[in-house]
């Protein structure tokens, strides 16, 4: 019989591919450790300033929608280092890094979404903080608000006429199909439009619900087609569960 050969004491590595397996690892964990510091840092941001949970989520979906952007960049600048000395962002004081963090959340354009409140209040701020970046901004509302930000001359009030029989709509109201033309041509014009919304009880009381979420339904694909955008603002107290569900599958976003 011929004897088994003895075990191998050494310690050889069978390819050469463990090193490289080993550096790689190394390297894909550091990143991936790296982008949870910052996504923390920033979401630890938000809250110091005092945002509530539903403007938090808009600044993350904000984010989140142009994180394909922000990757792209990052690759550019490791292919492309800067000269200072590469582990700088990562020394600098926390004061430092909370203050390259844009507090003021973007519209993306396309977008609908959908602020439940009481009052209009986070809805309005938001446009406010975005609607001069668009070629107009169309108020639909009862008791059109102010912003601030957005040049006087860029906005547009529309007023939802109520519907009483025997009397015709005063001059300058318009009902949902009126609306949705002056919207159509609006978000078509160059610059497209910001359409701000805070009439959805009104227009289901005064129309119908059905009414009001084609309504809603013909804004929202009218800013996705034309790289537009939608914020609406309703009180979640005034809508059956049930409705209120219908409502917030027609946005992209619900805060």
């Amino acid at each position: 019989m011929t004897d088994r050969a003895p075990p191998s004491t050494g310690s050889t590595p069978s390819t050469e591919s463990g090193p490289a397996d080993e550096e790689y690892a190394e390297a894909y964990s550091e990143g991936y450790g790296e982008g949870l510091r910052e996504a923390f840092r920033e979401v630890l941001s938000h809250v110091g300033r005092g945002h509530t949970v539903g403007e938090i989520r808009v600044l993350v979906e904000s984010r989140l929608a142009r994180l394909r952007d922000d990757v792209a960049a990052k690759r550019r600048s490791v292919l492309a280092p800067p000269r200072r000395p590469a582990w700088g962002s990562l020394l600098r004081p926390p004061e430092a890094a909370r203050a390259e963090v844009d507090p003021i959340p973007r519209l993306a354009r396309g977008t609908s979404y959908l602020f439940r409140e009481d009052r209009p209040r986070h809805a309005v701020t938001f446009v406010s903080r975005s609607g001069g970046e668009y070629g107009r901004v169309l108020c639909v509302s009862t008791n059109p608000p102010e912003f601030p930000n957005v040049p006087r001359n860029r906005v547009e009030v529309l007023r939802l006429a109520l519907p009483t029989p025997g009397i015709g709509a005063s001059e300058g109201e318009l009902d949902p199909g009126g609306l949705g033309g002056r919207i159509k041509e609006a978000t078509e014009a160059g610059g497209g439009a910001l359409v701000y919304l805070d009439a959805l009880e009104v227009m289901s009381t005064e129309y119908s619900l059905d009414t009001a979420l084609k309504f809603v339904n013909f804004v929202t694909a009218q800013v996705a087609r034309t790289g537009s955008a939608f914020v609406a603002s309703v009180d979640p107290g005034t809508l059956e569960e049930r409705d209120l569900r219908r409502l917030q599958r027609s946005f992209n976003i619900v805060s």
